[in-house]
């Protein structure tokens, strides 16, 4: 194949080269595509990979989040759930935008490593330094967690926008798997946090186990990302895309031809002015490689990226700066409905997610309710983002119709939390119901627009369509944490409900140099969870869910 050089001369000549042979088989890919079939992903290997990275770059977070119950504790009557979603937010909106604007500088390969390298080392340092040895006091603590919370945010945006940008290019149920793995994320921190707090009694100990093993799953994650990224499949598609990027097309009043030189490597382009064509327009294709000739030939057929004019050193920056715009421009076009959606849905979800839910109160539960609450979404989301994959019934104007009806859910999980004193919906079955609603309307409402929208473009700005997508996902996140906390401030202290800050009855024991030593929950957290859904009666007793605030079973 030929490429165009980087500098092209003021007298319209471009410098061509062959392209040298790669060691990953695909040799002649680029110059064959019509010719071979794609590779085959081969047990699903890829796909579950990029489950994987999906999981990776979003773990980190959820593990702060999924951690909560440790942090109420450990900085009571704070609201640390909102600042730790802000700040995240805030910053990832922020890093998006640097990268989308950036996104040619760097490698894809060198962004994911980074994000890697930052989600890493910074959840080493919260569970060594903070966690477990407290090595600050409250305020100074409090501080160094939402710088960690900030710092994990820019590796595991910049490895997002980069994951969507990378399965963009490849068919669309990768990037179907990348949210697949978002969700399977929050599943599995919810179980691991679940299981580490059944295990072991004492608080800090079992945050330090749950963090331990989010550190080593994003390690495995990394591992598999660079076993997959040079294997025949990936490399075929990214092919295919870079292709696109690089062929040639001439204006109606351009003319080309190819000019032989003594180097059996190279050859010149010739691109210049000519009066219009009286016939057909000249079609362009990729080089031919001719057997019989004693050195490589070319047949400059079918190249579309547009013939130009002398470029000067002082314009490139300028028309660099012009083109991005453009390209910009041409994917909005394309698929602003698919952005409108994807903003709005993510909107809905981070205005009570996790702020809101994790300000439920039930006098049943205690501790245990906003871990519940979380779990059912982060499950019902995964199932949604499952179910999103084969959905044909989607279009553009559909998903923006039902993003919208979708922000009722709003106003319905803030009135399972207001009036404090005695909430609208109080009853813990009907918080449940709407986290639910909205794990699945999230998983499939937010999955769809993501897997859709680069179908609407040329390959060339595949990668870029990706990273667009995630732009206005950061955007809605960012507005619906910036609304998020309007709630809470209009909610009111957590102290005007019956319950309290803490109702869950817990046992803490403070060591003689004042930090918290260990917290162990109540045996009877199993016996409410089934009492909220299935009310018992012994001995003529009822368990009330709403008025007790401790359970027993005679």
């Amino acid at each position: 194949m030929v490429e165009e050089a980087n500098n092209i001369d003021a007298h319209g000549y471009s410098k061509l080269r062959a392209k040298k042979r790669s060691s990953d088989g695909f040799s002649n890919a680029r110059a064959t595509f019509g010719n071979i079939s794609p590779p085959v992903d081969s047990f699903n290997v890829i796909y579950l990979s990029f489950v994987l990275g999906g999981m990776g770059f979003l773990l980190p977070y959820n593990s702060f989040i999924m951690a909560m119950d440790y942090f109420k504790v450990r900085y009571p009557g704070t609201p640390v759930v909102f600042d730790m979603s802000l700040v995240y937010i805030v910053v990832a909106l922020l890093t998006v935008l640097a990268n989308n604007l950036l996104v040619e500088t760097f490698s894809l390969n060198s962004r994911i490593n980074f994000g890697y390298i930052m989600s890493f080392v910074t959840l080493i340092f919260v569970v060594v330094c903070e966690v477990w040895w407290e090595a600050w006091g409250t305020a100074t603590s409090y501080t160094v967690n939402l710088a960690a919370v900030a710092v994990v945010s820019v590796g595991c945006t910049v490895q997002q926008s980069s994951f969507y940008g990378y399965t963009s290019m490849l068919p669309s149920k990768y990037t179907q798997a990348v949210m697949v793995g978002e969700s399977t994320s929050g599943v599995f921190t919810s179980i691991v946090r679940v299981i580490t707090k059944f295990i072991v009694n004492e608080l800090r100990g079992s945050t330090v186990y749950f963090f331990t093993v989010s550190v080593s799953t994003v390690l495995t994650c990394f591992a598999m990302y660079h076993l997959i990224r040079r294997s025949d499949f990936i490399q075929f598609y990214i092919a295919l895309c870079e292709r696109a990027k690089t062929r040639i097309t001439l204006e109606p009043t351009e003319d080309a031809g190819l000019i032989e030189t003594n180097d059996a490597q190279y050859g010149i382009l010739k691109i210049q002015t000519s009066p219009p064509p009286t016939g057909t327009q000249l079609s362009f294709a990729n080089p031919a490689y001719e057997p019989s000739a004693p050195v490589p030939t070319y047949k400059v057929e079918d190249v579309v990226v547009r013939g130009r004019h002398s470029v000067s050193a002082n314009t490139v920056g300028i028309n660099a700066f012009k083109r991005g715009i453009q390209a910009r421009w041409e994917v909005t076009k394309s698929t602003y409905p698919y952005m409108i959606s994807i903003c709005l849905v993510y909107f809905a979800t981070l205005c009570i997610y996790p702020g809101v839910a994790s300000e439920i109160v039930s006098c049943t539960l205690g501790s245990w309710m906003p871990i519940l609450m979380m779990a059912l979404f982060n499950a019902s989301d995964l199932i949604g983002k499952m179910a999103a994959s084969g959905a044909r019934y989607w279009t553009g104007s559909r998903l923006v119709k039902c993003s919208v009806i979708r922000l009722v859910l709003i106003p319905l999980m803030i009135m399972c939390v207001a009036p404090r004193h005695s909430p609208k919906f109080s009853a813990e079955i009907t918080a449940f119901i709407f986290s639910v609603m909205l794990g699945l309307s999230n998983g499939i409402l937010g999955s769809v627009p993501m897997i859709q929208a680069p179908s609407k473009v040329d390959d060339r700005h595949r990668e870029l369509t990706g990273n667009m997508m995630t732009l206005m996902y950061m955007f809605g996140l960012a507005a619906g944490s910036l609304v998020a906390y309007s709630i809470e401030n209009a909610l009111g202290s957590i102290e005007e409900h019956p319950c309290g800050p803490i109702p869950f009855k817990v046992t803490p024991l403070i060591a003689t140099n004042g930090t918290l030593d260990q917290i162990h929950p109540s045996t009877t957290a199993m016996v409410n969870l089934v009492s909220t859904f299935f009310p018992l009666t012994s001995s003529g007793t009822i368990i009330n869910a709403e008025n007790s605030t401790e359970t027993s079973l005679i």
